[in-house]
């Protein structure tokens, strides 16, 4: 019989297993408990499975506690995707020892994100999805043909009002200025820069900022993560004042056009909610759905889900947080939304 441990062995093992399974994501790496643990300062309980002496399972899992909000056990927080890898008995053992320890700490939620079905009894949330976009080969000029002459000409809109895009790791700190506004004007507390600087830190390479500019000045900025032939647009905004010229749209295009001619195989637009506005962009391009299977524990029936500024209970926040200073939400945003996983 298989049994899950604490893994704080060499994380070198960890990513050399992650990446030879089915399914694995940039967020199952080992770099992510490092980010967590240096930004937020969560505990990051990460278990794992051997047979004897080879990895045959692994777990990222994050601790997430507070007065205010609860205490949650995610895979992973902030991001879309986590949950156990391995092979049927080693994902039902980390399931067990996950449980297990929720229970042990009184966990109002245990949720496990996984991007497919897995072989285990608990019930599974898809309140959100994702979009995807399968990449022709042939570069750019390939995927352009693709597109809807609407699409394409959403695209030459904003270059026509003279809006450019720059691609590259300088573009971190334009990205967060735009990112940060834009989730003050949403109501939504923002991730801090130092969270963004050290997953570009991490993951090298592998990590894609980009901004488009307006007479020199940031409207719009999106933050990418490359793996497996992939990349996900983890985090995107534009500036609402710059609505009527579209500039989210050459954004997009600009990634889209690098991930083309660096034959990637799948355009990845994040999560969203089913019938909502980002989810009617992300479907414009071509694209298809896929359901995210996130996996939930619970210690009450009307825990439905990790917290969120859409919650009824918290429903009067947004409404006060959109009306504060652009500076003040900035620095206290990092405080709050490191408890809303």
């Amino acid at each position: 019989m298989l049994t899950a441990r604490l893994f704080n062995d060499d994380p070198h093992a960890w990513d050399d297993f992650v990446r030879a399974q089915d399914g694995w994501s940039q967020f199952h790496l080992y770099g992510w408990r490092q980010i967590i643990e240096r930004v937020y300062g969560h505990r990051c309980p990460y278990f794992a499975v051997r047979d004897g002496r080879s990895l045959v399972g692994v777990l990222p899992l994050v601790r997430v506690k507070s007065i205010v909000f609860g205490h949650y056990l995610v895979s992973m927080p902030f991001v879309n995707y986590g949950g156990p890898l391995g092979s049927s008995d080693a994902i039902q053992a980390l399931v067990s020892a996950a449980t297990e320890l929720a229970a042990h700490e009184r966990a109002k939620l245990l949720e496990m994100r996984s991007r497919g079905p897995l072989p285990i009894g608990l019930p599974a949330s898809h309140r959100k999805i994702t979009v995807v976009l399968d990449l022709p080969p042939g570069g750019a000029p390939a995927l352009w043909k693709t597109l809807d002459s609407k699409v394409r000409s959403q695209i030459r809109r904003p270059q026509k009002e003279g809006v450019t895009v720059r691609l590259g790791r300088d573009q971190a700190r334009a990205f967060f200025s735009v990112f940060s506004r834009h989730m003050r004007d949403l109501g939504t507390p923002t991730q801090p820069l130092a969270f963004f600087e050290a997953i570009a830190d991490t993951f090298g390479d592998d990590v894609w900022f980009g901004c488009a500019y307006l007479n020199g000045a940031p409207i719009a900025g999106g933050c990418g993560l490359r793996w497996n032939g992939e990349l996900e647009m983890t985090w995107a905004s534009a500036l609402q004042e710059h609505k009527r010229i579209a500039p989210n749209m050459l954004l997009y295009w600009s990634f889209l056009e690098r991930a083309a001619n660096e034959n990637l195989r799948l355009f990845n637009f994040g999560r969203c909610t089913p019938g909502s506005g980002p989810h009617q962009f992300k479907l414009q391009w071509g694209s298809r759905e896929e359901p995210l299977w996130w996996y939930q524990s619970a210690s009450s029936a009307r825990t439905l889900g990790t917290p969120s500024p859409n919650d009824r209970a918290l429903s009067w926040a947004p409404q006060i947080w959109k009306h504060l200073p652009e500076r003040v939400a900035t620095a206290l945003g990092p405080r709050v939304v490191r408890y809303i996983p």
